[in-house]
């Protein structure tokens, strides 16, 4: 374990995590990191691919990332993990409405492909994004993690760390759905939609960076069992700890169970 001007890293697995005292200095941290790695991809290739997830957790990192002006926005394709199924086109909670706000609306990225919600055949549109996942290989992945250890909708009952698809319809579990009433994002648990698309965990695992941002207290005991505890299913982010490449940043609320802090 070391620490620099009050962050504190250690290594679990091949993960590695880092501490930051808040979250506007985790959000800002992160950004620096992940502009990093995408100059240093540009470098040699034309244009590289990135899938971002859309939660208020990723607000600060995205905050700062679209600040950059070292980024060649203009040569990146960019991808969203999940999205729920049967929300109206226009509906705020919409994981793609929610990156145009924060995020695609502000920078010119090459592309930007959605998950349509709206999709009269969820599986159809399942099988139209995993093509395009397969024509533009991940390079870079920006996610979160659920309070109950999901990495995308994959939630513990639906979880496969050898999912033989890329892409695939799930049913969302109720704690999944009662984070969503807790972070004001749906005024009832009747309100959000039991089903969504969500790119499967190996396909996340796939990409050669994953950049993990988990800021705030009511992520401290999925981070706690992230790192601590039998990686499996059960706790679908444990597979981070298998993956070279990824990078999780916390705050000292997330943080706040990890012997680390102690």
């Amino acid at each position: 374990m070391g620490t620099k001007a009050d962050v504190i890293t250690f290594v679990k697995g091949m993960l590695e995590v880092r501490i930051f005292p808040d979250r506007d200095k985790m959000g800002q941290d992160a950004a620096k990191d992940v502009s990093a790695a995408i100059q240093e991809l540009q470098k040699t290739k034309e244009e590289i691919n990135m899938i971002f997830a859309a939660a208020p957790s990723q607000s600060d990192f995205m905050k700062a990332l679209i600040k950059d002006k070292a980024i060649q926005w203009d040569k990146i394709n960019a991808f969203h993990m999940d999205e729920y199924i049967g929300l109206e086109e226009d509906a705020p909670q919409g994981f793609g409405n929610f990156l145009k706000r924060h995020l695609f609306d502000h920078v010119p990225f090459k592309s930007v492909n959605l998950l349509n919600g709206q999709a009269v055949d969820p599986e159809v549109e399942c099988a139209r994004y995993s093509a395009l996942l397969e024509r533009y290989p991940a390079d870079i992945i920006c996610l979160g993690i659920g309070e109950n250890g999901h990495i995308a909708f994959n939630d513990p009952p639906v979880a496969d760390f050898k999912d033989p698809k890329a892409v695939k319809v799930v049913e969302l579990e109720l704690a999944c759905r009662q984070q969503q009433v807790n972070e004001k994002l749906f005024d009832g648990i009747d309100l959000v939609p039991t089903h969504a698309m969500t790119i499967t965990i190996p396909a996340l695992i796939r990409a050669k960076q994953m950049y993990c941002m988990v800021p705030a207290a009511n992520k401290a005991e999925a981070v706690y069992r992230t790192l601590n505890g039998e990686i499996s299913e059960a706790c679908p982010a444990t597979i981070l700890r298998n993956k070279k490449g990824a990078i999780l940043y916390l705050d000292r609320d997330s943080a706040a169970l990890l012997k680390e802090l102690k």
